[in-house]
């Protein structure tokens, strides 16, 4: 596999990242960097962690993998997504506006249920007998890449006063996690 093949199969692996940090960039009532930052880091970490573990299991165990990741990821990104939407149709406090919190936790069900279609592609590079070393920082440098980008378009669309940024939020991690449901349901 080329470069530039490389380069556009990190792409369509950070698409993912990019619409979960657009969703989670709504959320923040400030552009700052530790948050953005910090999901960027994991989901790339994660997005290069997974071909790597993906390689060393190898075509043996593609069909165990196969039979339920994209469970895995519908159920995460389905759990984060309901939760953003009830927290954004419950009444506002009249005191105070309750601080953008960030979990660790958050961070991490974000970055494992972005990354779970990268293992199949480790697979892949194993079943093809493909050097995995460049592929990987290359795909964890992208889908940092996408997730700042993400975050920080996501945080434009949440400035809005009108725009139910957590709602509208919450459905996109939904209909991420249908999106990828739907399409290892039908392929």
């Amino acid at each position: 596999m080329d470069f530039i093949s490389v380069v556009l199969l990190a792409v369509a692996l950070a698409m993912d990242c990019f619409s979960v940090s657009l969703a989670n960039g709504t959320r923040m009532p400030a552009l700052k960097a530790r948050p953005v930052v910090e999901l960027a880091f994991f989901m790339g970490l994660f997005q290069a962690l997974m071909p790597v573990i993906g390689w060393f299991l190898g075509s043996r165990f593609l069909r165990w993998i196969g039979a339920f990741d994209h469970w895995v990821a519908f159920g995460l990104l389905f759990f984060l997504g309901v939760k953003m939407c009830v927290d954004a149709l419950r009444p506002e406090k009249t005191d105070a506006a309750e601080p953008f919190r960030q979990s660790f936790a958050q961070v991490m069900l974000m970055s494992v249920a972005t990354s779970i279609d990268a293992l199949a592609v480790g697979v892949s590079f194993a079943m093809i007998e493909m050097s995995i070393s460049m592929p990987v920082v290359v795909i964890g440098l992208v889908s940092s890449v996408f997730s700042v980008t993400g975050s920080a378009i996501g945080y434009r669309f949440g400035q809005v006063k009108w725009f139910n940024a957590r709602l509208v939020g919450g459905l996109m991690l939904i209909a991420i996690g249908v999106k990828i449901l739907l399409s290892h349901l039908l392929a």
